[in-house]
């Protein structure tokens, strides 16, 4: 290589040529300085204290809504007139979440959009849980969203949700969080054993009907009593929710690993948790809204954080993105006459997470469109499995456009899909999003060991979202 007067090499035509045409994306971390690190470190530190407090969908919107309060928030239909600048959230049947910060255009000329959702692959409790077997007490399950069913035994679980009593009063439940509380676990059966179950399918080594959870082992003090193990239980829940066991009807309780989110690696670079999808994007969103609130002047736009339930089983049911609680908000938003132009010319970022590159399981990955830790946020143009099926597919100009935004806002990017064409895939809130006609890219990040009870994601990746997520309200 060629060398200028001072003896420093000089690089070839090539060279330049190839670093003005050629895609390589550096490590974000290379990039940060110190101050930019303690940004990143103290927004991990937030994030991982919300996923704690909110491992349920649920418990994810009530401390959402107690940071939008905080930061002047007021709930919809309380203010008669609105105007630019106003904080407006709804809260849809506990469980789904719509915040607004409006602008100074005509809401008719569009919003601009984050969409994430709320709820995570679980157990829920069926409907008559509670049975013993043996002199042991056990809660009888559902499994909720895709999960492999094998990673759900022998680990500490908790239970969260709500009863709902005749008269309508709630009662929250909370056991296994507190240091003081006692676990939860479902059983596997020891490897002594096991020839059998080893030499059946990933699929089969649990059946889903043997994900029971083990809560109970002494037995009530009456010998005239039949099912003194189960009474015992009975009387604990009754003594200390005043439920008996015809109120498992009406409730909603979740099964949901009972650890915190924690540091991951001697380098403190990564973070594991349960529920990191879609939570690892949701927060960025609810964040990126509260930042846009926080500012001097309304934003040209309204700018609105969406955060859906029920995405990991088809976003069907009242509070998922496939009902009319969006477009109910932006029709009170918009007003009946312009709700239509206003969400047709609305754009949005559908914040949902993409499948990282692990090096244990490359053959399941195309490296050239695959997501990488610390690359940034991960533009994905489309999700779907195999033919794109179930997918909205961005197109090039709305594309081009968020590229656009955060090369301006230097925001690293990457571009990927989930995995190798033929392999599987899987899908988002976008294309429920765009039968209204508005633009949609997904936009979220890369994640390790997705829908297990315990995900890796990159803290440097998480702050990009926020950064990014920000950026894109405020445009």
């Amino acid at each position: 290589m060629a060398k200028d007067k001072s003896g420093k090499e000089q690089k070839t035509q090539g060279q330049i040529l190839a670093e003005k045409l050629c895609f390589n994306q550096k490590n974000s971390w290379d990039e940060v300085d110190k101050k930019a690190e303690k940004d990143v470190e103290a927004f991990a530190a937030a994030y991982r204290q919300m996923l704690d407090r909110g491992k349920t969908e649920r418990e994810f919107c009530a401390v959402s809504v107690e940071l939008l309060k905080k930061a002047g928030f007021t709930e919809a239909g309380k203010s008669k007139r609105i105007k630019p600048g106003d904080k407006i959230y709804q809260l849809i049947r506990g469980k789904a979440l719509i915040a607004a910060v409006v602008g100074k255009r005509r809401c008719a000329e569009g919003f601009n959009i984050l969409g994430a959702h709320v709820d995570s692959p679980r157990l829920d409790l069926k409907q008559n849980p509670l049975y013993e077997d043996s002199e042991l007490a056990l809660l009888d399950t559902h499994y909720y969203g895709g999960i492999k069913k094998y990673q759900w035994a022998a680990i500490p679980l908790a239970l969260h949700g709500v009863f709902v009593n005749l008269d309508g009063k709630e009662t929250s439940v909370c056991i296994g969080e507190d240091p003081d509380d006692p676990v939860f676990t479902i059983t596997d059966l020891l490897p002594h054993l096991a020839q059998e179950q080893m030499q059946k399918k990933a699929s089969d080594v649990i059946d889903g009907e043997d994900l029971d959870v083990l809560v109970g082992s002494r037995p009530y003090n009456d010998e005239k009593v039949k099912e003194k193990v189960k009474l015992r239980i009975l009387s604990i829940l009754n003594e200390k929710y005043g439920i008996d066991e015809r109120d498992f009807v009406s409730a909603e309780i979740e099964v949901v690993p009972a650890f915190n989110a924690r540091d991951l690696g001697f380098d403190r670079s990564m973070i594991g948790a349960y529920g990191h999808d879609d939570r690892c994007c949701a927060y960025p969103a609810l964040r990126a809204l509260l930042e846009v609130a926080a500012a001097k002047k309304p934003p040209e736009k309204t700018a609105i954080c969406y955060l859906s339930d029920k995405e990991e089983i088809g976003s069907y049911g009242n509070t998922g993105a496939h009902s009319h609680g969006f477009e109910n908000f932006a029709a009170f938003l918009a007003g009946e006459a312009d709700v239509r132009a206003a969400l047709s010319n609305s754009s949005m970022l559908s914040a949902d997470v993409n499948a990282a590159f692990d090096p244990a399981y490359a053959s399941f990955f195309e490296k050239r469109n695959t997501s990488f830790f610390g690359k940034g946020l991960v533009l994905t143009k489309y999700t779907g499995s195999r033919g794109k099926s179930g997918a909205s597919d961005a197109n090039a100009e709305f594309c081009a456009k968020v590229r656009a935004l955060m090369l301006r806002n230097k925001v690293p990017v990457q571009f990927a899909e989930i995995g190798k064409v033929d392999k599987g895939g899987g899908g988002t809130i976008a294309f429920h999003a765009a039968k209204y006609g508005m633009d949609v890219l997904d936009c979220g990040l890369a994640v390790l060991s997705m829908h297990s009870p315990f995900e890796v994601i990159s803290k440097i990746d998480l702050y990009a979202a926020f950064k990014g997520y920000t950026a894109f309200l405020a445009n």
